[in-house]
């Protein structure tokens, strides 16, 4: 196993495996522990110590380990369970047990009894993840549910099977589990299931990127816009240095892409909250891949114009953070721009509003202008205020990326030192939040929908 270094490319050798003789198929014991860095991009290299080009197939586990001292808490609902009593409704809990080497299960945790419903919600509950997988993310996690009887002789009333990094996933069609009965499905061929318990944390990123005239012409190669056959602009190196390591932590990997300050065709109005995509009501772009051709095509169809106003592009992503203030989603808001910003009392205020809310924002400057104002939000030294109104928490990252540029005209070595500084804030930033609204994971869920389950880790 080889690691490759971040800036200076080197490979060098981590580990190697124990020898197994006599064997085309071997199953090797030795594991590996490697530090994970959310803000950067780690590449390993796997050598098979075999001589000839036809070395046969490697397949590879990775999991993330926990260090024996994390915590998850997680909240359960349940659909439509069996009846079991005579009179009235059930009283179901539900009892978790974690699988051992053996192949037996121990229990490790009870939830409460809800009383007289076939709909229960369960109270939130935390628990060691040592307690619930050994630290393991992989190993099977079985759950029964019962119907609670006061002379202890519970009912059985089905069981499922799940994983640690399955609950982790967050609220999704994936994460709704049939309560089964194994006897009755034998019993009875229409037999489906004894009802559903489902799961949730969702990041979501959005990128607005700064269509003003002060960019400079896009068809002249001076603009910072200017698409060079040969290389990105600034432009789409900080997206996709930011967006290829982030875009690993939303499922469907669909992006909302926005522009501002440009003059939008057929009539030539001014927007500051326009989609790349030119679908106001589906504004989504499927991966960085899907971004940086809306906005390669964007700049044919649009007028660069002013001024630079970021207030609405904030507003926009908040309007959907307020709406899930209960930590099953978190929105991360990347702006990149050229220059001087226009509206600075009203963003002031977007961002007070916004520290309020499970949102971060990154901002990217590019080009050669002055970006004291950037610094003054970012707030690191001094909380920025609106209105005799401090921010709750500091949720702005700015960066200019010319003090990432490597000298050399190394750009992957450029995107991969921006990525990690804009970056490495989004974790605490996050926990920050969580923190201090004392998260819960979602309380009664839809009527629509399979209630939600959600296992939200803490620390």
């Amino acid at each position: 196993l080889y690691t490759q270094g971040v800036e200076s490319k080197q490979w060098r050798e981590f580990g190697r495996t124990e020898v197994i003789d006599n064997t085309l198929n071997p199953d090797f014991v030795r594991k590996y522990i490697l530090d994970y860095f959310f803000e950067e991009k780690q590449n390993l290299r796997f050598d098979i110590g075999i001589p000839g080009k036809n070395c046969g197939t490697i397949i590879l586990t990775a999991e993330e380990l926990g260090n024996c001292r994390d915590c998850a808490t997680m909240q359960f609902c349940a659909n439509k369970l069996d009846k079991k009593d005579f009179f009235g409704r059930s009283d179901p809990f539900m009892v978790f047990y974690r699988s051992n080497e053996d192949g037996t299960f121990t229990i490790c945790h009870k939830t409460e009894v809800v009383k007289n419903t076939l709909n229960p919600v369960w109270q939130p509950f935390t628990i060691p993840v040592r307690a619930l997988c050994n630290g393991d993310y992989d190993r099977s996690i079985k759950v029964e549910v019962y119907d609670w009887d006061r002379d202890g002789s519970h009912d059985f009333i089905g069981e499922f099977t799940t994983s640690y990094r399955e609950l982790s996933r967050g609220q999704s069609q994936f994460n709704v589990f049939e309560v089964v009965n194994p006897k009755k499905k034998l019993k009875k061929r229409r037999y489906i299931n004894s009802g559903t318990v489902s799961s949730d944390t969702q990041i979501h990123f959005t990128v607005a990127i700064d269509f003003t005239a002060s960019n400079g012409n896009p068809s002249q190669s001076t603009s910072l816009h200017y698409m060079s056959p040969y290389q990105m602009n600034a432009y789409a190196m900080a997206l996709k240095a930011v967006g290829e390591i982030i875009q690993d932590y939303d499922s469907d990997k669909m992006f909302p892409a926005l522009g501002f300050g440009a003059k939008l065709p057929p009539d030539g109005r001014v927007s500051h909250e326009f989609p790349l995509n030119g679908n106001v009501d589906n504004p989504y772009c499927n991966g960085m891949e899907g971004i940086l051709e809306a906005y390669h095509e964007s700049l044919k169809t649009v007028q660069l114009y002013g001024p630079t106003n970021f207030a609405p592009v904030i507003n926009h992503v908040a309007r959907y953070a307020a709406a899930v203030q209960d930590g099953s989603q978190y929105f991360v808001l990347l702006i990149i721009t050229d220059g001087v910003i226009s509206d600075m009392a009203q963003t002031k205020e977007a961002i007070v509003n916004a520290a309020k809310l499970p949102m971060s924002i990154i901002i990217v400057g590019v080009g050669q202008a002055e970006f004291d104002a950037m610094v003054e939000l970012d707030g690191d030294d001094v909380r920025i205020s609106s209105r005799g109104k401090l921010a709750e928490r500091d949720i702005v990252q700015f960066v200019p990326f010319r003090d990432y540029m490597d000298r050399t005209g190394n750009h992957v070595l450029s995107m991969a030192r921006l990525a990690k500084d804009v970056l490495a804030e989004i974790p605490d930033q996050l926990i920050l939040y969580m923190k201090s609204r004392g998260i819960k994971p979602n309380q009664t869920p839809p009527d629509y929908s399979p209630p939600g389950l959600s296992p939200t880790p803490t620390v």
